[in-house]
């Protein structure tokens, strides 16, 4: 009989009842190859057959479930053809659906293509909202039977329909489809949470507990499913975080001018890599900068700290209350970082007895300020720590009960800085005594220290700087012929010219610099500085055009130095401007030098020449002594004499009763200055020279290393020191700042990392992974490029290294590599901060060529790779594979690749992808797993734009074979769910599990 359509075949087959085998036997014979059975709708057609009495026909029903155990039909269609049934009130044709939805709806699967897995979630999506809706319905009747007196029916079926929601949820495979199928179909979605709405008003009129509690389960396990990659356990079983406490350090020892927010980015990437709970987190901040006020040297260093400590935290954690939850628990956690800070007595007596006060308080007074813990809050862990006060070891009263505590300076200083900003922007020619009144007292004692400190940290130091230009600026300009004028205008010009040097040194030449706007004349001070300063890792060229000005200037400077009577301020002002008397200097030194050398000039005369220099401005001394330094460098072992006597002679003060004003306020400064313009040259030529004290160190974190020892010694020795102490101190940033300087990027990372694989208990590894990864943020940008692009392929591709992967050390580099990358990818879009600009950056042409930018060219890495592996065809340059073998998120989100880092993410993943796919396994192939474990281990929900998108979309299915990494939310999460065909990548993953 030749059968027209599948309607006609069913019927026959119900005409003739032939059994289940019978019918798949005829209906092949029926229909020849070519089209499937999900096609021609099989499984709707007989189950629109099966459903059309009042009852569902048993034998077509049989014929539907052979066709499923015998995969003639898809999951996904059987599914769809159930969820068009909506006649909820015939109760048998309903259990038989959920009966058929018994025998695979806890083990779905599919191994077709990407499409028929996105059907597949698409129907899943269709037959939980069909679900929910019959479970209403059951409920809606329960509810109306209870009413009527008759519930034993409807209850039954509320009861069959709960019990196949929660084993089609409970699987986390289904919620993982659902997830997709959720992004897939947002309007389908809103559909479900509407009935879940209806589902849970009815419920709520039921007296059944039990039924009620199962129905919240499953309403929860739904609720759960748009979120599902959010759920990450916090740490509770440690108590400190060596990473947070370094780079509190590390910004506080380094960085106290940068600005606030990527401070603020840093320390919540490591609360989120580490899984950090705030209370221990903001714990650990404050303990990093109490041990930091601590151990900071005497002077500008200690002023740093504590504006750090009492300026800058409390906006870092003004602005981590905005990433960290509500408002309400924020305060509560700080506050409950505070208890435990209580129970930390010894380091807060320590550092109240550092501060002479009671730094605790200062601290809570701040913090409620700006509203980080409430007033009950503040009042009882102010009267805790009092308490505890009385117990701590009282200093003899006359020691130091004359000073004064700095917080409570620093935290003077801030308003002050308000009004000096204010009183610069005053018209200066209007009141130069007053201005000049204002400055005076800036100088006295430490106030300018002070006051920087507080500019610094509150992030006014690039203005209070700019003022000061200003200043020196107008200063340049204008002749008075008026003694006081005069007096007044070279003070005014003497003290900004200082304090400018002293911020440069302090805090860096980057707080100086303007942004350069074109065509606008540079101010004088920036191109002396620029040009003229010696500052560490900067060489002076002695014979620069800057040194030599106008020759009859030169001739009219060293007539004034050389006159045997006191040189007078006037006359140096009729004759020129200071600023031109500051860069005729250099010339006027060299002629004096010349002079001294062929014995036209006597040591006597240079006294007085030298006297002259200082003896009114010490800013001639400082542009003299600038350019001594530069000529110093050029000259011989025997010809060095005269020039560093001379820079003796300039450095001390001039003991005389016929100095300015601020003289010797104005020398303290001037000395410092000199002391570090001349630190380098000084060691180098083995030369000493006195500089008048003021007792206390001025360059206490210069000339660290040790002499005559191999770096690689020191670098080792510091790290071993380091891990077994377990923190950083500021002391130790300092070498390993000074050991990135001379070594480069690649030795210094590549030195450390060899300590790290030498490791093997697991608590140390752990340990190192966390100082390592702080102490590379010396130059995260860099010392990533290096890890990411040099070291870890060498190690991946090179078989007689692999044995140093073995766990504990292969785990803890995993995670040491994915903490670098994530931290770097989500900063480098910002700006290199200033301790970084300093340093050489690496070209980006030699990454260009390392991995050149399109595929049609072989990179270096991948030759490398297929050299050295037997399958050549697996592991070959990306043109002999397939375009699609390589593409990744990130080409479809159109990333810039001429960016290095980019680049660098982008190979270790085709490297990555090669090796999972290569039929070598070994510690490189396990070493790739826990990469990728700690990267979706470290992700952020929904982060589209993570390193993850640099991840060829071929190499999840290669992923899911790794028996560890064969986990539905493992593929949810290092696919990029934002696109088409990574949820199509993702579903075919998922339903091949």
């Amino acid at each position: 009989m030749k059968v027209v359509n599948l309607k006609q075949a069913i019927l026959q087959a119900w005409k003739e009842r032939w059994s289940d085998y019978q019918w798949a036997i005829n209906m092949k014979k029926f229909f020849p190859k070519g089209a499937t059975w999900d096609i021609l709708n099989l499984a709707e057609a007989l189950l629109e057959q099966a459903m059309i009495g009042p009852s569902p026909n048993p034998l077509i029903l049989s014929y539907l479930k052979y066709a499923i155990s015998s995969q003639m039909v898809s999951y996904s269609s059987v599914l769809t053809a159930i969820s068009k049934f909506d006649d909820f009130s015939r109760d048998l044709c309903v259990q038989a659906l959920l009966d058929i939805m018994d025998m695979f709806c806890d083990r779905l699967s599919c191994h077709g293509k990407a499409e028929e897995c996105i059907g597949l979630c698409r129907a899943l999506l269709s037959a939980l909202h069909w679900l929910l809706r019959c479970t209403a319905a059951s409920a809606e009747r329960l509810r109306e039977g209870l009413e009527a007196g008759a519930p034993a029916a409807g209850e039954k079926q509320l009861a069959m329909c709960l019990l196949r929601l929660e084993k089609t949820l409970s699987s986390t495979k289904n919620r993982a489809l659902l997830h997709i199928a959720k992004l897939e179909e947002a309007s389908s979605w809103t559909a479900i949470e509407h009935s879940l709405l209806k589902l849970g008003e009815i419920l709520a009129s039921l007296s059944n507990p039990q039924l009620r509690s199962q129905a919240e389960q499953c309403g929860t396990l739904i609720r759960s499913i748009p979120t599902m990659l959010a759920v990450h356990s916090e740490q509770l079983h440690k108590t400190g975080y060596p990473t947070v406490h370094a780079v509190v350090l590390l910004e506080g020892t380094m960085n106290l001018t940068g600005e606030t927010q990527p401070l603020v980015e840093q320390l919540m990437m490591v609360k989120r890599m580490q899984h950090i709970p705030t209370p221990l987190f903001v714990l650990e901040i404050w303990k990093a900068c109490f041990v930091g006020l601590i151990e900071s040297p005497e002077g500008t260093e200690e002023l740093k700290w504590t504006a750090f400590t009492f300026l800058k935290i409390p906006q870092v954690l003004v602005k981590l209350k905005k990433y960290c939850h509500g408002d309400k628990d924020f305060t509560e956690d700080v506050s409950c970082a505070f208890e435990f800070l209580l129970k930390l007595t010894p380091l807060l007596d320590k550092a109240d007895q550092r501060c002479n006060c009671d730094c605790t308080k200062f601290l809570l007074q701040e913090c409620s300020k700006q509203g980080l813990l409430s007033e009950a809050s503040v009042t009882n862990l102010m009267a805790k720590r009092a308490a505890d006060r009385e117990h701590a070891p009282q200093l003899k009263s006359g020691e130091n009960a004359n000073i004064q505590p700095n917080p409570g300076l620093i935290l003077r200083a801030e308003p002050t800085v308000t009004n000096i900003l204010k009183t610069m922007d005053a018209d200066h020619s209007k009141s130069p005594e007053g201005l000049l009144g204002v400055l005076g007292h800036m100088l006295s004692g430490k106030s300018l220290d002070l006051l920087l400190a507080a500019a610094a940290a509150t992030g006014k130091l690039k203005s209070f700087a700019r003022k000061f230009i200003n200043l020196n600026e107008f200063t340049t300009h204008g002749n008075e012929e008026l003694a006081k004028a005069a007096s007044v205008r070279a003070l005014l010009f003497d003290i900004s010219f200082l304090m400018l040097c002293h911020v440069a040194q302090t805090y860096g030449s980057e707080v100086i610099l303007s942004e350069s706007s074109t065509g606008a004349q540079v101010p004088f001070f920036e191109t002396w500085m620029q040009t003229c300063m010696p500052e560490e890792g900067k060489i002076l060229n002695p014979d620069h055009p800057c040194f030599w000005p106008d020759s009859t200037k030169v001739e009219s400077l060293v007539a004034l130095l050389n006159n045997s009577s006191e040189m007078k301020l006037v006359s140096v002002a009729g004759q020129m401007k200071w600023h031109e008397a500051c860069l005729s200097i250099s010339a006027a030194i060299l002629e004096i030098l010349n002079a001294w050398e062929n014995g036209v000039l006597a040591f006597e005369s240079i006294q007085k020449i030298t006297d002259n220099i200082k003896g009114k401005v010490c800013s001639l001394a400082v542009c003299a002594v600038a350019w001594l330094v530069a000529h110093v460098r050029m000259l011989g072992l025997d010809e060095r004499e005269k020039s560093l006597q001379m820079i003796r002679q300039l450095a001390g003060p001039l003991y005389s009763e016929n100095t300015l004003q601020f003289y010797n306020e104005r020398v303290v400064i001037m000395s410092s200055i000199l002391e570090h313009m001349c630190a380098d040259v000084l060691q180098q030529t083995a030369t000493q020279i006195k500089f008048p004290s003021t007792g206390v160190d001025t360059m206490p974190y210069w000339n660290l290393l040790p002499p005559k020892r191999p770096i690689k010694e020191v670098l080792t020795d510091i790290f071993a020191k380091v891990l077994e102490k377990g923190w950083v101190d500021s002391r130790s940033i300092h070498i390993f700042d000074t050991l990135l300087h001379m070594g480069g990027v690649y030795w210094f990372c590549n030195n450390l990392i060899k300590e790290l694989l030498k490791e093997t208990r697991k608590e140390h590894t752990l340990r190192a992974v966390e100082l390592l990864y702080s102490i590379f943020c010396l130059d995260m940008q860099q010392v990533t490029l290096v890890l990411l692009g040099h070291i870890l392929p060498g190690l991946l591709t090179d078989s007689s290294k692999w044995h140093s992967l073995m766990d504990p050390p292969g785990t803890a580099l995993a995670k040491l590599a994915v903490w670098c990358a994530l931290s770097s990818y989500s900063s480098h879009k910002g700006q290199a901060s200033s301790r970084q600009k300093k340093r050489h950056r690496e070209d980006i042409e030699d990454y260009i060529s390392l991995f050149p930018l399109d595929d049609m060219q072989p990179s270096k890495l991948m030759r490398l790779l297929s050299s050295n592996e037997e399958d050549a065809n697996i592991l070959s340059s990306p043109t002999d594979r397939s375009m699609s073998s390589s593409l990744s998120a990130s080409q479809l989100h159109t990333v810039n690749m001429r960016d290095p880092l980019n680049r660098v993410l982008a190979n270790l993943f085709l490297l990555i992808s090669s090796i999972l796919g290569s039929r070598t396994a070994g510690p490189h192939t396990q070493f790739v797993q826990w990469f990728m474990e700690e990267c979706v281990d470290c992700l952020e929900q929904g982060s589209r734009g993570s390193i993850l998108q640099f991840m060829p979309f071929t190499t999840v299915s290669e992923l899911v074979k790794v028996s560890a990494m064969s986990s539905p939310k493992v593929v949810l999460a290092i696919t990029d769910l934002s696109l088409s065909l990574g949820r199509q990548v993702a579903a075919k993953a998922i339903a091949a599990l």
